[in-house]
Parts: structure tokens; C-alpha cells; sequence
């Protein structure tokens, strides 16, 4: 590891969230709780969509893939979490920070990508309903998602190789909850210019080249939608993308303000963090299950099929 021979320490610590023993402890129920809810709502989604035949569809082919990134986004860094609420000693080795810069970058990546390939998705959807089974194939749908996560994958690894090169002498002290790459720069003693430039131009090009086809996409169904003459049509239509476009609203509205704005180690960069990393995976099978009639029709079903 590069960090063992540039690096005079050999782990960071966390200064969590509080470090009031009530607080932690008012915490630690307070995440347990979001987490469970993380883990329940989109396994949850990922099993109906599976079990329902309705739902066979590339749309909800998506939205199972997105659950699937938002478990493994949430279980990056909450338990992590939860474990040091409970603990009085706040570490993390240097391999488990490394592990998490990838993952998070990784699995955020992939989240962007998901978003806008499920917005083309709508766009094909309601702008060409028509040629909607000829375009949105299987194999397209397949290919897309290995895209995503194939580029996320890419762009997560230029990063961890970046935090590889940064020489870290004495000041071990993370100041946030959990190993982001921000929070490190603070603690770095060798050049950290071209680093930042990097993980600028990454996160701008990677935010932005995800969230310019999303904003087409739906230009382009907003559109469509407007020139439907009947209010029945205008409605149904603009109820099918209603969840997702509350979901890319969530995502990356607190992604880009996380991730773009100065770390200043101030609670509100600790509130956006949250937010994005914990908050949003459990809010997005809600907003999926609550404003969709299809998912909520084959929840009926499934529950129907398997308790009774």
C-alpha cells in the first residue's frame, strides 16, 4: 500500500457525529431505525418486482437495480456509523478508508447513471410509446446498466488512486463521520492541487454528464406531456415519472451540493452528508411504493399470494 511507505500513521479517527454519550445514544436509535427501513423497503422492492409478472417491464428492470445500489450505498457507511456511536474509540484503518472512498464514489456513481438511464427510459416511454418495445429491448436494457456500473467502477478507481499518492505525517483526525475524500484533504501534508482539480473535474463531468440527459429527457416529455389535449392523458402520463423525478430532485440536489461546495467541516456539511448517503436510499422505495399504483397493486398481490 502507498499509504504504509509515504505514511507516518497507520489510521484516522472520526470524530462522529456528537460526542455527548445521550446524543450518540439518541443517534445511534435514530439510524438503526433509518437503516432498518433502508434495508426492508428496498429488499422489498427488489423481491416484488421479481415476483410480479407485471412488473417485468424495463422501467421497474431499472428500479430494481437502483434498490440493489441504494442497499449497498446505505451499508457503506451506516453501520460504520452505528459501531462508533457505541464506541468510545472513533478509528478506521487505512485500508477500510480507501474501501470506503471507492464504495461511496462507486456506488453514488452508479446511482447517477441509474437515474439517467431510467429518465430516457420515461422519455421513450411517453414521447414514442409506439416503438417504446422496439427500442427498450432486454439486451439495451442489460447493456445499460453494465454501463453504469462499469463507469461508476472506472471513476471510483481514478479516485482511490488519487487518495493513494496523498502523504498523511501526523494529523490523524477526521472531522465528520465516516472516510469521504474532502474530509481528508485537510489532513494531507504533500500537494493536494492537482488532487482537487481531479476530483472537480470528475464530479462535474460525472454529475453533470448523468444529470444533462435527465434534463433533456424530461424537457422533452414535459413537452410531450403539454401537448396532450385530454387532462386524463396529461395526469396518467405525468404520473408515470412523477417518483422518479422526486428521486433525481433527492439525489442530486444534496449530491451536488455535498460534493461541490468547500468541506468546511460545519454541521451542515455533516446534515448533506447524511442526507445523501443515508436518508435518500431509504426515502427512494417509499417514494416508489407510495406514488406508484403498479408497485402498490403488485404488493397487494404478492402479500395476497404469499400470507394467504
Amino acid at each position: 500500500m502507498a499509504w504504509r511507505n509515504h505514511s507516518a500513521i497507520t489510521e484516522f479517527i472520526l470524530t462522529g457525529l456528537s460526542d455527548d454519550p445521550l446524543m450518540e445514544a439518541l443517534l445511534f436509535a435514530l439510524f438503526l431505525g433509518i437503516y432498518l427501513l433502508t434495508m426492508t423497503g428496498n429488499l422489498m422492492m427488489m423481491l416484488v418486482i421479481r415476483a410480479d409478472s407485471h412488473l417485468h417491464t424495463p422501467m421497474y428492470f431499472f428500479l430494481s437495480n437502483l434498490s440493489f445500489i441504494d442497499l449497498c450505498f446505505s451499508s457503506v457507511t451506516v453501520p460504520k456509523m452505528l459501531k462508533d456511536l457505541l464506541s468510545e474509540k472513533k478509528s478506521i484503518s487505512i485500508e477500510g478508508c480507501l474501501a470506503q472512498v471507492f464504495f461511496v464514489f462507486f456506488s453514488s456513481g452508479t446511482e447517477a447513471c441509474l437515474l439517467s438511464v431510467m429518465a430516457y427510459d420515461r422519455y421513450a416511454a411517453i414521447c414514442h410509446p409506439l416503438l417504446y418495445g422496439q427500442v427498450m429491448t432486454t439486451e439495451l436494457c442489460v447493456r445499460l446498466v453494465l454501463v453504469s456500473w462499469g463507469v461508476a467502477s472506472l471513476n471510483a478507481t481514478i479516485i482511490v488512486l488519487l487518495a493513494i499518492n496523498l502523504d498523511f505525517c501526523e494529523a490523524q483526525t477526521i472531522h465528520h463521520y465516516t472516510c469521504e475524500l474532502p474530509a481528508l484533504f485537510p489532513l494531507s501534508c504533500s500537494d493536494i492541487s492537482i488532487t482537487i482539480d481531479v476530483l472537480l473535474c470528475s464530479s462535474l463531468l460525472h454529475g453533470l454528464g448523468t444529470f444533462i440527459p435527465i434534463f433533456f429527457s424530461y424537457a422533452r416529455i414535459v413537452s410531450t406531456i403539454l401537448s396532450i389535449s385530454s387532462t386524463t392523458g396529461r395526469s396518467k402520463a405525468f404520473s408515470t415519472c412523477s417518483s422518479h423525478l422526486a428521486a433525481v430532485t433527492l439525489f442530486f440536489g444534496s449530491g451536488f451540493l455535498c460534493y461541490l461546495m468547500p468541506p468546511s467541516g460545519s454541521s451542515l456539511d455533516l446534515l448533506l452528508s447524511l442526507q445523501y448517503s443515508a436518508v435518500t436510499p431509504m426515502l427512494n422505495p417509499l417514494i416508489y411504493s407510495l406514488k406508484n399504483k403498479e408497485v402498490k397493486a403488485a404488493v397487494n398481490r404478492t402479500l395476497r399470494k404469499y400470507l394467504l
